[in-house]
């Protein structure tokens, strides 16, 4: 696994009046829970109003991502496990909800917070989901993204 590079947590951007949603699979829920947690309590330092919905699995974030935000939200956070089996069913899977999840930030103008880990096994997954004995919280950096996005997108609107 490569962190090399990423940017350190630091200080929560304040995003007092901004309204985000989580959208969350409901697969691996050991992995989702952690995912869950790490955004929630991002968003929590960021002093902003969250709305949670849950959807079936990562396929379907796209279309719930694009309706909260078209519904107000701000930004989106979406978040969810994605593990290789032995069909193409994976690499399907991964390029809708990433082509998917692309899509929707750039038609609506709103930030997605990427959360969707897409795995080669069980184990990375805990390895990022932000457990105790994990080595990253993408949860946690999807929702810090999601947040200083709209920041910025606020500030050059003016």
């Amino acid at each position: 696994m490569s962190g090399a590079g990423a940017p350190r947590p630091g200080t929560a951007p304040d995003g007092t009046g901004l309204a985000v949603t989580i959208v969350a699979g409901t697969w691996h829920t050991e992995i989702t829970e952690g995912l869950l947690a790490g955004a929630r309590a991002a968003l929590a330092e960021s002093n902003v109003t969250v709305t949670e919905v849950r959807v079936p699995g990562s396929f379907e974030l796209p279309v719930v991502s694009r309706a909260a935000l078209e519904a107000g939200a701000d930004a989106v956070v979406a978040l969810g496990v994605i593990i290789r089996g032995g069909t193409p069913h994976f690499e399907y899977v991964s390029d809708a909800a990433t082509s998917g999840l692309t899509q929707v930030s750039v038609l609506t103008g709103k930030p997605v917070g990427f959360g969707v880990l897409t795995l080669d096994d069980e184990q990375q997954g805990l390895d990022r989901a932000g457990l105790p004995g994990s080595k990253e919280d993408k949860g946690r950096e999807a929702a810090e993204a999601a947040v200083a996005t709209a920041l910025t997108l606020r500030a050059i609107a003016g």
